[in-house]
């Protein structure tokens, strides 16, 4: 089965980066939860300790189908200098795959050129960070192979909108209906 890497760092915002991890596993995804700090233990930017499944340098991505950035500071920070992740990511825009971020991270993916005439949101005030994209006006953005989302009020939306692209529209609806949301 085909795994989503969700990368965590300390200071990464820890509802969107758990948030993705409950709901995709609630839809039976295999999420592997990946350190970039070179420990498993994380400290969230509100101070909640995560333990990582993995780390970056013991894990294998060739079994992946979905990279996922939460946001999050200094958390972003740690996502974007981390060079082998960099390394990583350029690889998947290349082969297409597909990959997501939210909050602040889809700024690393700005930096690194991704967003070039894609369409693509992050958390307000970071617009400048998204080089080359169009702003766009919803809670989530879906351009090609790129996900992105605004933050911790969008965390389900998004986590919604990666489980139709991976599976259909009606997994998401099922998801979305055994948690309650929006359903009045």
């Amino acid at each position: 089965m085909s795994k989503v890497y969700i990368f965590l760092a300390d200071g990464f915002e820890e509802v969107e980066g758990l948030t993705v991890v409950d709901l995709l596993r609630r839809a039976q995804e295999e999420v592997v939860t990946v350190s970039v700090m070179g420990r498993k233990n994380i400290t969230g930017s509100h101070k909640i300790q995560v333990q990582a499944d993995a780390l970056f340098e013991e894990t294998d991505f060739s079994d992946g189908k979905l990279l996922v950035l939460p946001g999050g500071m200094p958390g972003t920070l740690h996502l974007k200098e981390h060079e082998g992740l960099t390394e990583l990511l350029k690889k998947w825009n290349e082969d297409n795959k597909m990959m997501a971020a939210i909050c602040a991270a889809p700024t690393v993916f700005g930096g690194l050129g991704f967003l070039q005439g894609k369409t693509a949101v992050c958390y307000s005030g970071m617009e400048e960070g998204l080089t080359g994209a169009v702003t766009g006006a919803g809670p989530v953005a879906v351009d090609g192979n790129i996900t992105t989302s605004r933050g911790v009020g969008t965390a389900i939306d998004f986590s919604l909108s990666l489980i139709e692209q991976l599976q259909d529209k009606e997994k998401a609806e099922e998801i979305k209906k055994s948690i309650i949301y929006r359903l009045f």
